[in-house]
């Protein structure tokens, strides 16, 4: 089974409407610069609630060169489950958030020494857009990917939509697919049909 995650979530209404469409894994962007940003007073409220009434959905939250300090507080404040660092942190920043945390990487090839982790994803793939650091709608290199996919249970990102991502799955084989543009009707703003048909897609395909 495909782990699917929708990233960068802002509002309850389209958490929920994630978790109706059926996704296992929910995206809160932390850095100041995306358009996905969310405050974490803002994060915590909308957390309180999925933990509550839906814990078994993992909750990510997702760091672009964020001071470790920073990251555990958001972590622990907001009671996220992982720590996606999609910056250019370090192996010695990411030893000190094992194991709540796997990295992402813009691009293939890439060097994952020092950025291992017994916990899944063990890491994430996504395109290679200069000064962006995800959600930019671009795919990633899918036949790269797939050699890698061999060996990690990795979490593919990058352009994926509701009508590429069967095909992202059938030939990548990921053990999970993350999408965030793909599956919006504006910047920001989730699109709950969108999100079901994203999830069908994966399901069926």
């Amino acid at each position: 089974m495909t782990i699917i995650k929708i990233c960068g979530i802002k509002y309850l209404k389209d958490a929920l409407a994630a978790i109706n469409a059926g996704v296992d894994y929910l995206g809160f962007n932390f850095y100041p610069k995306s358009i996905r940003f969310i405050e974490k007073e803002i994060c915590v409220e909308i957390t309180s609630v999925l933990k509550r009434e839906y814990p078994n959905i993992k909750l990510v939250g997702v760091f672009v060169n964020s001071a470790v300090g920073e990251v555990k507080n958001i972590l622990e404040t907001c009671s996220l489950d992982l720590a996606q660092l999609h910056g250019d942190e370090t192996p010695e920043m990411f030893a000190q958030i094992v194991p709540h945390v796997f990295k992402a990487f813009r691009g293939i090839p890439f060097d994952i020494t020092g950025y291992e982790c017994d916990e899944v994803p063990a890491f994430l793939v996504d395109a290679a857009v200069k000064d962006v650091y995800g959600g930019s709608g671009v795919t990633a290199d899918w036949s790269a990917a797939a050699e890698l996919a061999k060996r990690y249970p990795l979490l593919l990102a990058g352009g994926l939509t509701p009508e590429n991502v069967a095909d992202a799955v059938r030939q990548v084989r990921p053990w999970g697919v993350d999408v965030a543009s793909g599956v919006e009707s504006a910047a920001g703003e989730k699109d709950a049909g969108k999100m079901k048909a994203f999830v069908q897609a994966v399901l069926n395909g």
